[in-house]
């Protein structure tokens, strides 16, 4: 008899708290748009949507054609995919290197990582494109690949040495017991089991990509940013055109979170006893 009025009473607080935390949504909601309703009547914008739709594609005899925002787009993400496989690259590389028995590595890692990591990444991209790129023979979209790449590694190389260190002291005795290299180590038995505890701060990482990316536009790279910036010169759109664009980032953004959420539940658990 008890039990069944407990559980009454937590399924009514249930039901309390699921209706308070919706009304507080929803005013929240609304709250927020007052704000943008009457800031945007205070500032006597001519707001004119109906012309984004050309920016982004138009059909012409039943073929569809991208326009400059999905091109953009497109540049974006090629942009991000290739920085973000240089990334783990350099990352990886730098995490290894720093857990190395070479006191030089180490040390050449560590002021790696230092340096770029607390230096602006819009100083870094001057940088590799005035200084690096015409020694290396770089064109404008390398250079801001690589730029991107040297600046998110530093921070990925410390994720995957926080990754690393994680593993139990006991999984290392047991595959050197086993007699096995250390590249084999790393490989077969401590990398596996790092990736999982590394998923969730990589994604951060990529999303972060994706929002840095847009400062390549500094160096003239056709990307998302660059378009959205050359129709408003063109069209004086403002507020539509970057509204836009902010959709656009967001769709990506929101798109890479679900996307490694769900690789995520799918990689096999690795406990640390086994």
């Amino acid at each position: 008899m008890n039990q069944t009025i407990t559980s009454r009473l937590r399924q009514r607080r249930r039901h309390w708290r699921w209706a308070f935390d919706t009304l507080a949504f929803l005013i929240v909601l609304l709250g927020l748009g007052w704000i943008i309703v009457e800031g945007a009547g205070t500032l006597h914008y001519n707001w004119q949507w109906y012309r984004i739709p050309q920016y982004l594609y138009h059909i012409e005899d039943g073929v569809f054609y991208s326009g400059p925002l999905l091109r953009g787009l497109g540049v974006t993400l090629e942009l991000t995919g290739w920085s973000l496989l240089l990334t783990l690259i350099f990352g990886l590389t730098a995490a290894l290197l720093q857990r190395s028995s070479s006191w030089a590595a180490h040390a050449i890692t560590r002021v790696y990582v230092e340096i770029v990591r607390n230096t602006p990444l819009l100083v870094q991209i001057y940088l590799v494109y005035f200084i690096l790129a015409p020694i290396l023979d770089l064109d404008r979209f390398v250079a801001a690949i690589l730029a991107l790449a040297i600046f998110e590694g530093a921070f990925a190389a410390e994720i995957f040495r926080a990754g690393i260190e994680a593993i139990p002291k006991g999984q290392w005795e047991a595959a050197r017991s086993l007699g096995l290299p250390s590249h084999a180590i790393h490989r077969l038995v401590i990398l596996p089991q790092a990736i999982r505890l590394v998923l969730p701060p990589l994604t951060g990482l990529a999303v972060s990509l994706i929002k840095h990316s847009a400062l390549v536009s500094v160096i003239a790279v056709a990307d998302l940013t660059t378009e959205g910036r050359n129709l408003i010169a063109d069209t004086f759109m403002t507020f539509e055109l970057w509204f836009t664009v902010a959709a656009l980032y967001l769709v990506l953004t929101t798109s890479l979170s679900l996307l490694i959420s769900r690789l995520e539940r799918r990689l096999p658990m690795h406990s640390a006893g086994h």
